[in-house]
């Protein structure tokens, strides 16, 4: 088994040594919270996590072994962070997609997306030595974001365990592992010690930077924070009520289907839910 396990400097997510995939599966079983930090984990080995976890998926065996997701794998570091569903972790990514499917219902506009939820995209497609890693809900247009490996336009990230300087390494490398085709980064995260949910919408802007003299310049794209909502519990009222503070969430139907909206399209608006 892993000689230790013990939480990392930004993260209350335990880490533990990479020995074999039968005791990560093991050490999986027995988290408590949704997020767990692998380190010592080869490319080879990810790969072979992937792989045996997909097969346990399809023989059967997750009635043994505790679903998971590989959220992050850094292959430099050879650093594995794992998503473990659990029911708060869940509602948080759930709730906010199945409104905007909703939405997308009622536009008529259901039948042009693709729901991609968790599948795994790679920083090389086919690649074994590259970075990966798979969101709690994605989706994308169709057809341009129809094929198989393509990448997602939207990304909606949550957590609980994972600390909220985490959740921001995740949608920075959503947005350059995918070469900047991911248009629109959701966090939420909730903070149990305050009863708050955080949400954090990201998307990129060209920002003129400094070049190797003051007469120089470039542009860099670079992830902005386009709305940052916060949904506090009320426990004074009854029934309970909550308080969204900075109003609704808006998502752009430019950057969700590539294109400017025609007749009868708009943005996407809607108050996130409590949970």
């Amino acid at each position: 088994m892993p000689t230790s396990v013990k939480s990392t400097k930004d993260s209350d997510a335990p880490t533990v040594r990479f020995t074999n995939t039968q005791d990560l599966f093991d050490i999986i079983n027995s988290t408590t919270g949704d997020f767990l930090t692998v380190t010592n984990v080869s490319p080879n080995q990810f790969t072979e996590i992937e792989r045996e976890r997909d097969i346990g998926r399809r023989t059967g065996q997750k009635k043994r072994y505790r679903m998971f997701r590989l959220r992050r794998y850094n292959a430099n570091f050879r650093i594995l962070i794992i998503t473990i569903p659990t029911d708060v972790h869940e509602v948080l990514h759930l709730e906010l997609y199945d409104q905007y499917r909703e939405q997308l219902a009622q536009n008529g506009r259901g039948r042009s997306w693709r729901s991609i939820g968790s599948a795994t995209r790679r920083a090389e497609e086919g690649h074994p030595d590259g970075d990966g890693g798979e969101g709690d809900s994605t989706g994308g247009p169709k057809p341009e974001r129809g094929n198989k490996g393509a990448w997602p336009t939207l990304v909606i990230e949550s957590g609980h365990s994972e600390s909220l300087g985490e959740s921001h390494n995740d949608m920075k490398w959503w947005f350059s592992t995918s070469d900047h085709q991911v248009k629109i980064v959701l966090l939420a995260k909730f903070d149990d010690t305050r009863s708050i949910i955080i949400l954090e919408k990201r998307e990129e802007e060209a920002k003129t930077c400094l070049g190797a003299t003051t007469t120089r310049r470039f542009a860099a794209i670079q992830p902005t924070l386009r709305q940052s909502i916060t949904i506090a519990q009320n426990a004074t009222t009854d029934p309970v009520s909550y308080n969204v503070t900075r109003g609704a969430l808006k998502l752009s139907f430019r950057l969700l289907f590539l294109r400017n909206p025609g007749p009868e399209e708009a943005d996407f608006l809607f108050t996130p839910p409590p949970g």
